[in-house]
């Protein structure tokens, strides 16, 4: 059994084992008038139903739509799905790299996973997926819109979307490729501010930030650390508590409680050699959810470190992934996760501290974004002269992807400043 904070189904789940205790017993009587309808309706179906349908189908459906009625994200796997999940935590999965969810008889896009074939299309965090190939989702299964979704290498798949905000929807054709599971991209912005990405909670996630962390001390001491949640849909709880450990040496960094008291648990803080104590600004918006929203919360908490951005997706849940001996697996809420001071963000989110919408960039002419900070100076002209004092590194040495992201990116933008004032801003406090 594993613990699951992940916002979309057949995505990742979580390497935290925990006992389920017996609970409540159901009222005999009661249990076996329900077991005697249930009995009578699949007679009823096998022998009068329009077409000839197996006893294993119709229980499958009975098990998924079961647990589909009890909230967005419990879920019935069968064995492909569940060998999916497996795989998409570790390896690699075939698809257009998309977390979606299902509110109210429709789905939605959590998150575009960065770099990837969903991200390069535009498709963003609220987008509604009215069609999967002509085929409307309206009354699709979720595991049936992943499936639809998914699909070899090269293939493509049309997808008619309509974006959060507008009123006409369009029809998008993706070509499929394969995802890799690489979680972190780090990318100095200047020297010694240094700008981490977390796309989500993957079994490598905090290796693989400790190590983006050493290569950058291994070029000077960290001035500063950005650290971008945007549209980071969730994964693996231990992941995220080693995370957010990272910048914390104590206290609570998030709390699971559900209606059995044995699975109940605090995660605490403890410090590390490798802890980061530089200043932090921690970027969130509408598709930072789960794992995202815990390490946000946390250090939120902590006044560790400043958010800004916009309001988080709001799923305060935790799923156990209880495998089944035919291969199979049943993903099931068993719990609430609370923030370190006691707050559920289930259906609320977490509360950037600057509120800053993302604002797509002004093209010039030739359709590139225009210069990032918005006004031209002397020192942004080519061939100026120096005084003698500049020492800030020629751009075309510095590194070309931080560039083009602080040119398009006006929250990027502002947690740069932000970041470089924070000792200033703090002494002053």
């Amino acid at each position: 059994m594993r613990l699951s904070l992940w916002t979309a189904t057949f995505i990742v789940f979580l390497t935290l084992t925990v006992s389920i205790g017996p609970g409540n017993a159901t009222d005999g009587s009661g249990r076996f008038e329900s077991l005697k309808r249930f009995s009578q309706v699949l007679d009823l179906v096998e022998r009068y139903y329009v077409s000839d349908v197996s006893r294993d189908e119709l229980m499958e459906g009975a098990i998924r739509g079961m647990l589909q009625n009890l909230d967005p994200h419990s879920a019935f796997l069968d064995a492909s799905e569940y060998r999916e999940m497996q795989e998409s935590t570790s390896g690699e999965f075939y698809g257009i790299g998309i977390e979606i969810t299902q509110q109210n008889d429709r789905l939605m896009v959590v998150a575009p996973i960065a770099d990837t074939p969903a991200d390069r299309a535009g498709l963003r965090a609220g987008d509604l997926i009215l069609a999967v190939d002509g085929k409307p989702t309206q009354d699709m299964r979720l595991d049936e819109s992943v499936s639809r979704i998914r699909g070899p290498k090269g293939s493509t798949v049309d997808l008619t979307i309509l974006h959060e905000g507008e009123n006409t929807p369009k029809t998008v054709t993706i070509e499929r490729d394969a995802i890799p599971i690489i979680s972190v991209k780090a990318h100095e912005l200047e020297p010694g501010y240094l700008w981490v990405r977390l796309s989500r909670f993957s079994e490598r996630t905090t290796s693989e930030l400790h190590d983006a962390i050493r290569e950058e001390r291994k070029r000077g001491p960290i001035k500063g650390l950005i650290l971008d949640l945007r549209n980071n849909p969730g994964g693996l709880l231990d992941q995220a508590v080693h995370v957010a450990d990272t910048f914390l040496s104590k206290g609570t960094i998030v709390s699971i409680k559900g209606r059995i008291e044995n699975n109940n648990r605090d995660f605490k803080a403890t410090a590390q050699a490798n802890d980061v104590e530089s200043p932090l600004v921690v970027l969130v918006n509408a598709g930072s959810a789960s794992a995202s929203e815990i390490v946000a919360g946390a250090l939120r908490d902590h006044k560790r470190g400043l958010l800004l951005g916009e309001r988080t997706f709001g799923k305060g849940s935790v799923q156990n992934v209880i495998p089944l001996a035919d291969g199979s697996g049943v993903k099931l809420t068993i719990a609430l996760y609370h923030t370190p001071d006691g707050t559920s963000i289930q259906a609320e989110g977490v509360e950037p501290d600057i509120q800053l919408p993302f604002v797509q960039p002004a093209k010039d002419e030739e359709g590139k974004p225009s210069h990032p900070f918005g006004v031209m100076r002397e020192k942004d002209l080519a061939r100026h002269l120096e005084n003698g004092k500049d020492k800030t590194p020629d751009k075309s040495k510095r590194d070309q992807d931080a560039i083009e992201s602080l040119a398009r990116d006006n929250q990027l933008r502002m947690g740069l400043q932000l970041v470089k004032q924070l000792p200033r801003l703090q002494a002053i406090h």
